[in-house]
């Protein structure tokens, strides 16, 4: 009755897990550049006394979905969108260099080029300063970003850095609790020429909404059946209880 109750527990709160990832992609799936999380469920044996012939369900988050969302067009100059694969190299709170495709850029007050998260983004010889203020921006298709300062001649203007743009392979890629991507191991992110921007334009997030529900509401009905199940082992304890008592 015990191995019964624990198989039905531990698959009850496997459920639970899935449940919270639908979730977070459901609240994500207006946000730019958000990548949806892949949930697997396998079958593990569990081991005690005797034979391991029973086993239990485990769901993990195992990758994130790696397809490009939908351009959206702005017309903001500073917006700017990875065309097909590829990523822009950003610093992170620590300070070392992860990836990230959020592409609402910002000179910040001193000048910095930053993300909407307020993320360093790294050029080719790291952050990129803009000479404020400044009266007109340009980033073309392979990230070099030129400025025209305010109150210079309508030709002068001036390169201050070109963004850096990689594309490592996907399978060596995990997302951290910030959002941003890493390569956990001997991480290098090297500029990647055939990687290109679309300016004046974001990309969505690639969650799609009636997939993660219909995902959630199979998860919701898992779970209400593992409970039953923990219910009715503890109808049938009680029931042998009491024949023990008789």
């Amino acid at each position: 009755m015990d191995n019964y109750l624990y198989l039905a527990a531990s698959g009850a709160k496997q459920n639970l897990n899935e449940l919270a990832v639908r979730a977070n992609n459901l609240a994500n799936a207006q946000t730019d550049a958000f990548k949806a999380d892949l949930t697997q469920a396998r079958s593990m044996q569990a081991f005690g006394e005797g034979l391991p012939t029973r086993v239990f369900a485990m769901e993990e988050r195992v990758a994130s979905d790696f397809d490009a969302g939908p351009l959206k067009t702005t017309g903001r100059v500073l917006d700017v969108a990875i065309n097909g694969q590829g990523w822009l190299v950003v610093q992170d709170s620590n300070g070392q260099e992860a990836l990230s495709r959020l592409g609402n850029l910002k000179f910040d007050a001193t000048g910095m080029l930053v993300n909407g998260n307020d993320q360093p983004v790294l050029g080719e010889g790291g952050p990129i300063f803009a000479p404020l203020p400044i009266e007109k921006v340009e980033i073309a298709n392979d990230g070099l970003i030129t400025v025209r300062p305010q109150g210079a001649p309508a030709n002068a203007l001036e390169e201050i850095g070109q963004l850096r743009l990689t594309n490592p392979p996907k399978d060596t890629l995990t997302k951290s609790e910030d959002g941003l991507f890493r390569q956990l191991e001997n991480p290098d992110y090297p500029t990647d020429v055939s990687v290109t921007i679309v300016s004046g334009s974001l990309e969505g997030s690639n969650v799609n909404p009636v997939a993660e529900m219909v995902q959630m509401l199979d998860a919701q009905r898992q779970f209400d059946m593992l409970v039953k199940m923990m219910k009715t082992a503890e109808e049938n304890d009680r029931a042998g209880a009491q024949l023990l008592r008789v």
